[in-house]
C-alpha cells in the first residue's frame, strides 16, 4: 500500500463488463491501483466531453475484484471534472477513428488542466501503430506503405513473399500473407486499399514467425525483462492471441534489448509510459501505444507484477 496520499485513477476503456480478466492488461492495472490505495473511476463508454473549456467525464466510482463473473461494481454516475491529482488511463482499443481522435483532444484539455494522461494523448494521435515502427528503420524489415496496388504487387514480387495489412487493424484482422504469383493478390490489394483510397503496408515475410511474434513491454522507455512470444497454431500464420496464437514467455534476447534501446528513449521523451513492441526474429514490426496487452500472461508465467512497475512510475510523475 502506498504511504502517500491516494490518487484518483480515471480509466477510459472498452466496456468493463465484457473484459476477460485473466488476460486483460487494463484490469491488471486497476487491480494494482486499488491495491495501492488509489480511488478508481470508470468512464462510461463515450463519456468524455467538454463543459465550457473544461474536460469532464461521465464517471462512476469503481471497485474491482479478481473474480470471474463478479469482477467489478460501480456507484451512481456523476460528472467528474478532470484535472490535478488525477491519473487518466486511456486504454480503449483501436480503431483510431474520428471518435478516438476527438477523445484524445478532450484528454489534451485534461492534461493542460493538470491530469497525468497515460499514454500522452499527443503521442496517441501521432503514433500510428504500424507506421511508428518506421521511425526506427534500423530495426525494421523491408517495408512499403502505399495506396498504389501496382507498387505493392511489385514489392511482393521483389521479395517473393510478403505480409500485407491495413494501417488501422488490430488482433490480426485483415492481415494477408501473399507470394509471387498469388492468384488472389489483385483482389487482396483492392480490398486493403479500397481501390487506391487507403494506405496499406507490405512487409517482407519473416519465416521466424513460426517461433513467435514477441511482445516486449516498455515502461517509461525501459523494457520488462521477459517478453511473450505469440506462436501461430495449426494452419494459421497469424500469431495474435486474438487469432488463436499460443503465448509463451521468454527472457529478452540481446537483440530484443537492442531494439528496446533504440525505441525506448523516444517513447519516454514523448510521454508514452506503457508501450508494446512487436518483434519477429530480429525485426521490429509494430509499436503499440493505444492498449498494449500481455501483462497478465507474463505475470502468471514469471511471478511478476508489471502493473506495480508501471504504477511506481505513474506515482512518481503524478506527484512531481
Amino acid at each position: 500500500m502506498t504511504a502517500a496520499a491516494p490518487l484518483d485513477v480515471v480509466v477510459v476503456m472498452d466496456p468493463i463488463g465484457s473484459v476477460r480478466i485473466a488476460k486483460d492488461s487494463t484490469f491488471a492495472m486497476l487491480l494494482e491501483a486499488q491495491r495501492r490505495g488509489h480511488r478508481l473511476h470508470y468512464v462510461r463508454p463515450g463519456g468524455l466531453s467538454v463543459r465550457g473549456a473544461r474536460a469532464v467525464a461521465a464517471a462512476a466510482s469503481l471497485q474491482v475484484r479478481d473474480v470471474p463473473g463478479d469482477h467489478f461494481s460501480l456507484t451512481d454516475w456523476t460528472e467528474l471534472a478532470l484535472g490535478p491529482g488525477q491519473v487518466v488511463l486511456m486504454r480503449t482499443d483501436p480503431p483510431v477513428d474520428a471518435n478516438y481522435l476527438h477523445d484524445t483532444q478532450v484528454l489534451d484539455l485534461a492534461r493542460l488542466q493538470g491530469a497525468l494522461v497515460v499514454n500522452d494523448p499527443r503521442g496517441l494521435r501521432d503514433f500510428n501503430e504500424k507506421l511508428a515502427a518506421l521511425l526506427f528503420p534500423q530495426c525494421c524489415p523491408p517495408t512499403l506503405v502505399s495506396r498504389d496496388a501496382a507498387a505493392l504487387k511489385a514489392f511482393v514480387a521483389e521479395h517473393g513473399e510478403a505480409v500485407l495489412k491495413p494501417l488501422d487493424g488490430m488482433g490480426g484482422r485483415s492481415i494477408f500473407r501473399a507470394r509471387t504469383g498469388e492468384a488472389n493478390l489483385n483482389v487482396i490489394l483492392e480490398t486493403l486499399t479500397d481501390g487506391g483510397r487507403h494506405l496499406a503496408m507490405a512487409q517482407r515475410y519473416l519465416p521466424e514467425i513460426a517461433q513467435g511474434d514477441k511482445r516486449i513491454l516498455l515502461i517509461d522507455g525501459e523494457p520488462v525483462d521477459y517478453c511473450l512470444a505469440r506462436i501461430p497454431q495449426g494452419d494459421e500464420f497469424r500469431s495474435n492471441l486474438a487469432a488463436g496464437g499460443r503465448g509463451e514467455g521468454r527472457p529478452l534476447s540481446e537483440r530484443d534489448r537492442w531494439i528496446a534501446a533504440q525505441v525506448g528513449p523516444e517513447m519516454k521523451r514523448r510521454g508514452m509510459l506503457f508501450v508494446g513492441l512487436d518483434v519477429i526474429g530480429d525485426y521490429l514490426t509494430e509499436v503499440n501505444v493505444t492498449s498494449p496487452t500481455c501483462i497478465r500472461e507474463l505475470d502468471a508465467q514469471f511471478g511478476l507484477n508489471i502493473a506495480a512497475q508501471l504504477f511506481e512510475r505513474i506515482e512518481a510523475l503524478a506527484r512531481g
